[in-house]
């Protein structure tokens, strides 16, 4: 991708996207700023990311699924068995429904240990 079609903005990322998957890259977005709706939206390594007292998450859009990147919270890593994963990615297929609820308590994690080094006064 070369500079000039990096976006500059989730909403411009998001009608960038194929038709097929925006529908999916609106819902996470909107599960993302409802968990953590203090967090900053950036366009960070060319996709969505979320930035509050530190790096929360990002997303991206691919041909059958939409990624979601972060370190994920061991205590949820049972959840996570049915999805494929990778080093700090999860793989939400387009033709299963989004498991909302699972990210949004992702998120919130990451929202809670960012609060909790921040006003320990570790910065991240």
């Amino acid at each position: 991708m070369n500079r000039s079609n990096v976006p500059k903005s989730v909403d411009e990322y998001i009608a960038a996207a194929p038709e097929v998957v925006r529908g999916k890259l609106m819902e996470l977005r909107a599960v993302i700023k409802a968990a953590a709706p203090r967090a900053d939206e950036v366009i960070s390594y060319h996709m969505p990311y979320y930035k509050y007292h530190g790096h929360l998450v990002g997303f991206a859009a691919y041909r059958d699924h939409v990624s979601l990147f972060g370190a994920f919270p061991k205590e949820l890593r049972k959840e996570l068995k049915s999805y494929k994963t990778g080093r700090g990615s999860v793989q939400f297929p387009l033709e299963a429904p989004l498991p909302t609820q699972l990210i949004a308590r992702i998120v919130k994690a990451h929202v809670e240990a960012n609060e909790s080094k921040a006003s320990e006064g570790v910065a991240r």
